[in-house]
Formats: C-alpha cells, sequence, structure tokens
C-alpha cells in the first residue's frame, strides 16, 4: 500500500511513499540487528568520516532537499534551505564527538582493586520524529546514534517522509555501511508501526519528538522490554517581556521565537507576558511587525511564512482565537483563515487582552497566533509561566543582571534564552522537564542516549614490583 502526499499550500500531489506496516518494520529491525555486531567494532574515528562525509554531501544537495522539505511541509524556501544547514550541522558536530566519547579511570576503596567504564552502543535503536522539522530532527537522533556505534530504524513522519528518505539515500552514497541506516514511513499505519519498535525485544532504544499523549503511549508500550528512553514532548513556552528590557530587542526576538515556521515549533512562544509598565508600546510595535509577513506558498519570491501543516491544525489556531476572543481577548492582527490562499492558511494574529482562562493559556496552540499576557512583578509573571503540566523552553528579556539569574533558576523548563528568541544550536543540550520530557539531544550530552556505561574492576594489583 502507498500514500499519496500533497503539497500543504496547494493541495496537489507532490508524491507517492510507500506505507510500511509490522511486518516491514520487523524486518528493517532485524536488518538492523544483523548489521550492529559489524558496526559497534567500527572505530569511532571512522564513524566519524562516514558521518562527516554525510554532512558534506547534505550541503552539497542544499538545493534540492529544501525543495523537498517546502514541498512536503509548506515552509518558505529560505526556511527550508536553513533546516538543511542546521540539520547537516548535527552531522558535523557528532563526527566531531564520536572519538570522544570515551570512559573513566576510577579510584576504587577496595586495596589492590583498579575500577575503570566502558562507554558502549546500546544497540538497535527506533527512532520517531515530527513533520515540522523533517530533516532536522532526523539528523539529531541518528547522528547521536551513529556516533555511539548503533544501528537504527527510523520512522519518518506520515506527512513528510521524502525528507527522511532522500537523507537515507545519502547516507548510502556516504559509504555508511548497509543495515546501519534504515527507514520506514507510515501514514495510516503509524500506530501499528511505533508498535512494532516499542514492543520489539531488539530495540533496545527508543527517541521520539512529538506530543505529550503520544509519549505516555509509547512509554506504556516500551515498559515490558524495560527499554532505554528519550522523549522531546509538547511544550508552552513562556516569553517574558520585563520593563528594564530593551524594547526593539525584545520584539524582534519575539517574532523570531513566536513566528518560526508559522508557530509550529515545539520551542516557540506560546504564551507572551509582557510587564504593564511597556504592555502598550510592545503591542503596538509587535503587531507592526506582524503586518508586514507575507503569507503564501514556500516556492513564491518574497513568502515570509507558509501554510500550517493541514486543516486540523488550522482548526485548532482558529478554536484557541475565537475562545480569547469569547473572554475578552481584543485581536491586533488577523485572527482569520486565509481561504483564498488555500485549505491551510491562517492569517498571523496577535492577541492583547489575554487570560489565564483561556484555552492558549494551556494548550500549545502549535500556530501564527501571539497572545499578550500582561503582568505586574517577578514573582507573578514566574508563577503564571510556571503554571503549565509542561516544560521544554523559555525566553525573557531584561538588562538587569540579578534578576537574570535569579528568573533562569526559577522557571521550570529546560531550556532558556536570555535576551534571545533563538536557542537550537548542535552544540546546546536540548530537552525538557515535567512532561516535555527526559533526555538531551544534540551537545556533548547528546552522545550518552546511545550509551551504556559498562564497569570493570580488576582485582590483584596490589603485588609489589618484580625485580630482575
Amino acid at each position: 500500500m502507498n500514500q499519496i502526499q500533497l503539497h500543504p499550500a496547494t493541495g496537489k500531489i507532490i508524491g507517492i511513499s510507500p506505507e510500511f506496516n509490522k511486518a516491514d518494520t520487523d524486518n528493517a529491525i532485524s536488518v538492523a540487528a544483523a548489521a550492529f555486531p559489524s558496526f559497534r567494532q567500527t572505530t569511532a574515528r571512522q564513524r566519524a568520516r562516514w558521518l562527516h562525509k554525510w554532512y558534506d554531501l547534505m550541503m552539497e544537495n542544499q538545493e534540492d532537499l529544501a525543495r523537498i522539505i517546502t514541498a512536503e511541509n509548506g515552509k518558505p524556501l529560505t526556511d527550508s534551505k536553513g533546516e538543511v544547514a542546521y540539520a547537516a550541522s548535527f552531522f558535523e558536530w557528532f563526527s566531531e564527538e564520536a572519538p570522544r566519547a570515551s570512559g573513566d579511570t576510577i579510584l576504587s576503596f577496595v586495596p589492590g582493586n583498579r575500577v575503570f567504564t566502558l562507554k558502549e552502543p546500546v544497540g538497535v535503536c527506533g527512532l520517531i520524529t515530527p513533520w515540522n522539522f523533517p530533516a532536522a530532527m532526523v539528523t539529531r537522533k541518528v547522528a547521536a546514534a551513529l556516533a555511539a556505534g548503533c544501528t537504527v530504524v527510523a520512522k519518518s513522519p506520515g506527512e513528510t517522509p521524502f525528507t527522511a528518505l532522500a537523507l537515507a539515500e545519502l547516507a548510502q552514497r556516504a559509504g555508511i555501511p548497509k543495515g546501519v541506516v534504515n527507514v520506514v514511513s507510515a501514514m495510516q499505519n503509524t500506530v501499528e508501526v511505533g508498535q512494532a519498535l516499542t514492543e520489539s525485544e531488539t530495540v533496545r532504544k527508543v527517541s521520539f519528538t512529538g506530543s505529550t499523549g503520544v509519549g505516555r503511549l509509547l512509554m506504556k508500550q516500551s515498559a515490558a522490554t524495560l527499554k532505554k528512553l528519550s522523549f522531546e514532548l509538547g511544550g508552552n513556552a513562556p516569553f517574558i517581556v520585563f520593563d528594564d528590557a530593551d524594547l526593539e530587542s525584545a520584539v524582534n526576538g519575539a517574532i523570531a521565537s513566536k513566528f518560526r515556521s508559522s508557530g509550529q515549533t515545539c520551542v516557540c512562544a506560546n504564551r507572551l507576558f509582557v510587564q504593564k509598565g511597556i504592555y502598550e508600546k510592545f503591542a503596538a510595535a509587535f503587531a507592526e511587525k506582524v503586518r508586514g509577513f507575507h503569507m503564501g506558498n514556500g516556492f513564491e519570491e518574497g513568502v515570509t511564512h507558509g501554510p500550517l501543516i493541514h486543516d486540523r491544525a488550522v482548526n485548532k489556531v482558529d478554536a484557541h482565537v475565537r475562545d480569547a476572543e469569547k473572554k475578552g481577548g481584543k485581536v491586533l492582527v488577523g485572527g482569520q483563515k486565509m481561504s483564498k490562499l488555500g485549505d491551510n492558511f491562517f492569517e498571523p494574529t496577535v492577541i492583547t487582552g489575554m487570560r489565564m482562562n483561556m484555552q492558549l493559556a494551556s494548550e500549545e496552540t502549535f500556530g501564527p497566533v501571539a497572545g499578550l499576557f500582561p503582568f505586574e512583578t517577578e514573582k507573578d509573571v514566574v508563577d503564571m509561566a510556571n503554571a503549565a503540566e509542561v516544560g521544554l523552553a523559555g525566553y525573557f528579556y531584561s538588562k538587569d543582571l540579578q534578576r537574570v539569574y535569579r528568573v533562569a533558576e526559577a522557571l521550570e523548563v529546560g531550556m532558556i534564552g536570555v535576551n534571545t528568541g533563538l536557542i537550537s544550536d548542535p552544540a546546546a543540550p536540548f530537552g525538557g522537564v515535567k512532561q516535555s520530557g527526559f533526555g538531551r539531544e544534540g551537545s556533548k550530552y547528546g552522545i550518552s542516549e546511545y550509551q551504556i556505561t559498562k564497569m570493570v574492576t580488576l582485582g590483584g594489583m596490589s603485588q609489589p614490583l618484580q625485580g630482575s
């Protein structure tokens, strides 16, 4: 069975992707398992060479990969090119980390014993990625897994399968041994494929990026085999602007954070809290920036923001706007579906007078809607920001160094941007707290998610030196 793929902006067919089922996934797992014994024995330096070659090939094919992303995801071509470069950077980063992932020597309490540790690959890994960054979400996981010496079965997003398949082709061209990188695609059979990965006794690690609800389900399915897990789940990021902030910088940072990929990122600002002293000025300057956006097909010249991924996303965004209006919110910009452009377009929207009883305060919108909440004191805004079951990212703007430390320590999130709206970086540990998941991706910590630590105790080392 195959799946027809449509361009989100036009609704036209862009291709047909294979629809894998449990049997196909089980076969991919078997192939990965057969490749693992030899791949784990390759030197870290050799794995580094393969990863760096994969990086080179991505950059050489940046234009083609970007066009694939825009075709199936809808984001503007410029954004897609940026994603390709960001995605490739994980291959570059982990090519450098692979030779440095070594163990430790530990002083033993027992006389005559020596203790040391080995870092070993966990085994076959199941990777499940979302559609909003169809290249970067794959490479961030695959790069770390291969650097550690693992083989992988990656389940590509049902909405955006072609990017992952293109990356798999480049893996072959890079010389990575057959069976090490395997991609399965599914839309209708997503649940079946996910269950095959989580319940398999062969798969020893599952990494998932997606919603908190699906994360709970995958965790339950993985329990019987006690898999190693790392989950990056839903967010509801607070973006806080204090009275002492640089207003222009804060407005630009909020624009970058909130409207990147039309608001369809897990770390984009979802709740914008602005202190009352600058609330009106910030709202006016922010709304003026949003009025300058150019919506349309991501392939068209000058388009700054593309469609949402499907009509269900549009309906959720519309419901959040209508709820805010009903409860007293005032729409300054946007607020309506853009049916003339297509079924998946919604106007970039700014709403003032937000209150904590509105849906947008407790639910991740995942769309181009910025709700501005007023606040009075530092304590008030920290309490409001932390009033969420999730804790992925948070942002705030202030010139007060003491406040920077206080608020950074008080916010219950895994990542914080201070005086910046962009925090993604292959060198930085990416992940959340509370019901936003656990584990970290990227950075020097990312490779350890795909390793086990084996301890070795060597006895009989108290013998005196042997003379001639």
